[in-house]
């Protein structure tokens, strides 16, 4: 894992020098280190403002119009936490597409394991009686299928999500402690997986039961391998990809995750809203993001870049890549310009 580490450390070098990142826009329109000009590159949109209006506007830029009874996942984040995406921000777009928020418990201790205290968590941080929200695993858990069996011979997932015919991924870019980072990827593996689909993802198929599931996490690239499995099953799940988006929100971005109660300080200025169709390459563009900011004094990538590389994070892209979930290849298409 260290010859990794190394060798993404390098590749991110190189990326600093080509890429012109510290400019207003913050993001080139053609080349980019995993993208150039090729037309398989896919496409990754990107706004500096992070607002109501603008998450819509990205939205409508993908034009794939969420019809039928939408789910949009978020992190609705853990009780203590103050990073997640917060509902008046949100409001605007769940609305549009007349959606409903769906999550999931936990598989760790904390006040999103019992649906109790998750739905008061919920309420807290504002969600309840703004939106329609949905625990999908309040009635059970449901097992859909996955192209890569490697190390999960499925994703169980909640039993509500076959209540829906479009998803919206609605993910916050930030670090994870065990994955490095969460974005789109983790947010529909992790995200949608009930609390025993959480143990199976994190043990890699050793386990499905929540129950004893932290003596057996320790197989790190097993782990992040699983995660891409997942998150493929779920985007297979809605019509072979064709029911589903990714929207990636670049705002109070940490080393923690919003499953952290007490998460690190933000170090990192807040960036912008990304968005695609492929989400391998939405990941990926928020991960040069991250590596390629220019540092200052109240823009510290350093905390990120080296939880990212620690966990071996990028690894999830990687494998996403080659089980055929996207491409890493993309093209930043600047929505302000």
């Amino acid at each position: 894992m260290k010859i990794r580490f190394l060798f993404f450390s390098m590749v991110t070098a190189g990326c600093i020098a080509m890429m012109a990142c510290g400019n207003k826009s913050g993001a080139t329109t053609g080349k980019t280190e995993h993208g150039g000009d090729s037309a398989q590159a896919s496409k990754v949109f990107v706004t500096r403002n992070i607002t109501p209006e603008a998450l819509v506007k990205i939205y409508e830029a993908l034009e794939r119009k969420a019809e039928g009874r939408v789910a949009v996942k978020i992190s609705t984040g853990e009780a203590g936490n103050p990073n997640y995406l917060k509902p008046d921000l949100i409001k605007m777009l769940v609305e549009k597409v007349n959606g409903t928020i769906v999550e999931c418990n936990t598989a760790y201790e904390g006040k999103r394991m019992t649906f109790a205290d998750h739905w008061q968590t919920i309420k807290d941080h504002g969600f309840l009686p703004t939106f329609h929200v949905d625990l999908m695993d309040e009635e059970g858990e449901m097992k859909i299928p996955v192209r890569d069996s490697t190390h999960i011979k499925y994703d169980i997932v909640g039993s509500h999500l076959a209540n829906y015919d479009f998803m919206i991924n609605l993910a916050h870019f930030k670090g994870h402690p065990m994955g490095g980072m969460g974005g789109v990827l983790k947010n529909a593996s992790i995200g949608v997986a009930s609390a025993n689909g959480k143990a199976n993802i994190h043990t890699a198929g050793y386990q499905e039961v929540v129950e004893g599931l932290w003596d057996h996490v320790e197989n790190q690239d097993g782990f992040l391998e699983s995660m891409a499995a997942a998150a493929q099953a779920v985007h297979d799940y809605f019509d072979g990809g064709k029911k589903i988006l990714y929207i990636s929100v670049m705002n109070n971005m940490t080393v923690d995750c919003d499953c952290v109660a007490t998460p690190e300080p933000v170090k990192l200025q807040d960036y912008g809203i990304l968005a695609s169709l492929d989400p391998v390459a939405l990941d990926q563009a928020c991960v040069d993001i991250i590596f390629n900011m220019e540092p200052s004094a109240d823009n510290d990538n350093k905390p990120l870049i080296e939880r990212i590389n620690r966990q071996h994070g990028i690894h999830t892209i990687e494998h996403a890549e080659k089980i055929g979930l996207g491409s890493r290849k993309y093209q930043l298409v600047n929505i302000d310009e």
